[in-house]
């Protein structure tokens, strides 16, 4: 599928920003202008950006509810009442119940966690968590990444004398459930700072928050930052603001002393030695940490991030290791099967959107197959399969369709339904899913402009080789971590052509191994375009063509090289 590139045109303020910053802080032209498109403008905004500080984590109270949630805790702890942390299956909600775990353990003999089982339970809080805590004695559940709209759930345990404290990070509906306190920063009533925390985020606020409020020191709770950036890098949140604090500061304790559970999973994904990245904790970590909930039960994943001696937190990694290989098979049968079904369909051009069912799919991958979908075909893509009485499933969509308002317009036919903008989860009756293919099919037809179906890559800048130097390259790294809001750069350099040493490599020769120069360097500069064989032909006849990339560095047997990362390839005389 061809790429269309997208140039950002800065505007004449932005233009002058630039400026300003060059002028005052002796930054690149280029550097500037990426720290203005990011709305960092003043040199005091680019110090607290490339340092940032725990200092300006924002004042937890500021959330509402969360005097009452904590005057609750106390409570609960004063009395000696069984308390029960409960959280999605899910890596933000494992995440989020290792943290509050770990941290109130100390204060609390009569602490337990618990999470639902994605097949028998469902998502979020369940009945059957609820009657566990009754069968159990517990008088408060602290509800971690779910719980916003357990209405009918919150008012069962009530009946039951069980309180709740909900930390979410969702969309709230009108009406918010009758908890002690519900901490969300996306509430309409909401005046904190900063909306975009991830479900361990609140948790790690609500922590924040008990702390302050029994003068305990903030670095007990600074040594669980590590899980909360593998909570931020895993459920796509904006790396900007307090989450950029957070992920900064538990990036740096994940590189010098994770705790062991997550040193286990570093282990079995081949990174010790390594500088571990956002990208890492996406790709490889991530991924191990919800394999345990799509494969087996998500419990397993908080006893391994719990785990408290180094042999039993290598066997609990190995085991999500194997889980991890078995949903890898899995998701490579289910979206085969799901590419073959759609195969079929007569006129998949005019289709703005992608919905394939099979009630017998493995209700544990099918999320990451409507990924695979959405990258395949660039359209929205809901995956549905068959989950004890109901049809359930997982969505995924495209830059400018908003999967989450979709699904939201067609609520009354679901049973349940939440998410964000581009990933979204539902469930519904059989007889309703008919109607419901309809009205999402003709939603996404009316809203989906034929252009939003071509991948475009988004050109930050345009470079001429020589401009990647040491000073830049620099000051480019300061700007990590990247992520959602503050995405690596990526770069256009145009008249570029072989220096004569690039050459095709990889098993079956796919990828391009490249030194480049153009008209104002006659240095060659290192890159690698993975799966662009198709190109060799005519770079190695020396014609000059034009590449879009993000920098890197390549550390190999020690040794550290800039190297470009090529995301797509024209020809100048196309």
């Amino acid at each position: 599928m061809t790429n269309r590139w997208n140039f950002r045109n800065p505007t004449q303020e932005e233009l002058h920003s630039r400026e300003k910053l060059v002028e005052e802080l002796g930054l690149s032209p280029v550097i500037s202008l990426l720290l203005v498109q990011r709305g960092v403008t003043s040199a005091e905004e680019v110090k607290k950006f490339f340092k940032p500080s725990l200092s300006n984590l924002h004042d937890p109270f500021l959330m509402p509810d969360m005097d009452k949630a904590v005057k609750r805790l106390n409570k609960a702890l004063g009395n000696k009442e069984k308390i029960l942390v409960y959280g999605d299956y899910d890596v933000d909600g494992t995440t989020a119940v290792s943290l509050v775990y770990k941290y109130l353990r100390p204060y609390s003999s009569t602490l337990d966690y618990y999470i639902p089982d994605r097949y028998d339970e469902g998502y979020g809080i369940s009945y059957k968590g609820i009657d566990y805590a009754e069968a159990n004695d517990v008088k408060l559940i602290i509800a971690l990444d779910c719980g916003i709209k357990a209405i009918e759930k919150i008012d069962y345990a009530k009946q039951k004398g069980i309180d709740f404290i909900i930390c979410d990070h969702h969309m709230p509906d009108d009406v918010l459930p009758a908890a002690v306190a519900v901490l969300d920063a996306k509430r309409l009533d909401s005046m904190y700072p900063y909306e975009h925390l991830s479900g361990c985020g609140v948790g790690f606020k609500f922590m924040q928050a008990f702390a302050k409020s029994n003068g305990f020191p903030f670095a007990e709770l600074e040594k669980l930052l590590d899980l909360t950036a593998v909570s931020i890098a895993s459920d796509i949140v904006p790396i900007t603001g307090e989450n950029r604090i957070l992920a900064c500061y538990g990036l740096k304790q994940l590189n010098t002393n994770p705790s062991l559970g997550l040193k286990g999973i570093i282990d079995v994904c081949g990174l010790t030695g390594k500088e571990i990245t956002i990208n890492d904790i996406v790709f490889k970590i991530g991924p191990r940490i919800n394999a345990s909930g799509r494969m087996m039960n998500g419990k397993e994943a908080v006893d391994l991030l719990l785990a408290k001696d180094s042999e039993s937190a290598r066997e609990k990694s190995e085991n999500i290791n194997q889980y991890n290989d078995e949903r890898r098979e899995l998701d490579k049968k289910i979206t085969d099967e799901a590419n073959a079904i759609i195969d079929r369909f007569s006129n998949m051009e005019n289709r703005k959107a992608i919905v394939v069912y099979d009630p017998g799919w493995h209700k544990g991958v099918i999320g990451i197959v409507a990924s695979r979908l959405t990258e395949k075909y660039y359209r929205p893509a809901v995956v549905l399969t068959q989950s004890s009485e109901l049809i359930t499933g997982s969505a995924r969509s495209i830059t400018g369709f908003d999967i989450y308002k979709a699904i939201e317009s067609c609520r009354d036919l679901l049973e349940n339904f939440g998410g964000h903008t581009y990933a979204a989860g539902l469930s519904l009756k059989e007889k309703n899913m008919q109607a419901f293919i309809e009205r999402f099919l003709n939603l996404a037809a009316e809203e989906i402009h034929p252009e939003q179906m071509t991948p475009q890559i988004d050109v930050d800048a345009i470079l001429d080789l020589k401009d990647i130097t040491p000073k830049f390259v620099s000051e480019l790294k300061k700007m990590n971590p990247f992520g959602p809001n503050n995405q690596k750069p990526v770069f256009c350099s145009m008249g570029v052509r072989d220096y004569g040493t690039s050459r095709l490599v990889g098993k079956d020769s796919e990828h391009l191994k490249l030194e480049l120069i153009d008209d104002k360097t006659k240095m060659p500069v290192h890159a690698i375009a993975f799966g662009m064989h198709q190109y060799s032909e005519h770079i190695k006849a020396m014609n000059p063509f034009s590449i879009c990339y993000t920098v890197e560095e390549n550390t190999y047997n020690g040794n550290t090289t800039l190297q470009l990362l090529v995301k797509d390839i024209k020809s100048d005389d196309a």
